[in-house]
């Protein structure tokens, strides 16, 4: 399949919690400055666990729960596949293996905070994990079921937060609360 190529259907998921693990642990040693844009990589394109459509899905739902998103994707994806021992293998791989390099980092970066050489490898490290989000964006926007109005919805939000400059909570309320009342008007055009 070519790499460009969005699956439509998933694969029959992992075979083993122990294969929940250790995905998940890859997931978290490879993903410096976020995971989702590896994990949507892994999940979608390498194993086919999950299509690119219930992948979307998945993350929205993720967002809305409190915690952090690709934590909780692990917990209903391995919940979905081996029950609370799949949910529980999935996060332990996902938080256990990068535990002891983050509190070594920890370490490291309160010895050598104020380094003009570690801002920048900060900032670079920043502006790349932007770019894997942007990227894993436009990949993922082919599997939009209604591409016009959630494009539009996105724009709305990213005019809220940088044009309009309005905290996270007022702008999720407010593109929230638009995009609802597209998702309600949309729904009533297929009753009649």
């Amino acid at each position: 399949m070519p790499s460009s190529a969005l699956p439509t259907k998933a694969s029959a998921g992992p075979g083993s919690p122990a294969q929940l693990f250790w995905v998940f642990s890859q997931l978290a040693l490879a993903g410096f400055g976020g995971v989702l844009p590896i994990a949507e990589d892994r999940l979608v394109r390498k194993e086919g666990w999950v299509s690119a459509q219930d992948f979307l899905e998945t993350l929205a739902l993720a967002q809305v729960l409190p915690g952090p998103n690709i934590c909780n994707m692990a917990i209903m994806l391995g919940d979905r596949f081996h029950g609370t021992r799949g949910a529980l293998a999935a996060l332990a791989g996902l938080l256990l293996p990068p535990l002891l390099p983050v509190l070594l980092l920890a370490y490291l970066y309160s010895t050598w905070a104020d380094s003009a050489i570690v801002a920048g490898a900060l900032r670079a490290m920043a502006m790349a994990a932007a770019g894997l989000i942007l990227a894993m964006t436009l990949r993922l926007s082919k599997a939009l079921k209604h591409p016009k109005t959630d494009g539009l919805i996105a724009c709305l939000m990213l005019a809220a937060l940088l044009l309009l400059r309005l905290p996270m909570l007022y702008a999720l309320g407010l593109v929230g609360t638009i995009s609802l009342g597209l998702a309600w008007r949309r729904q009533s055009k297929r009753k009649d």
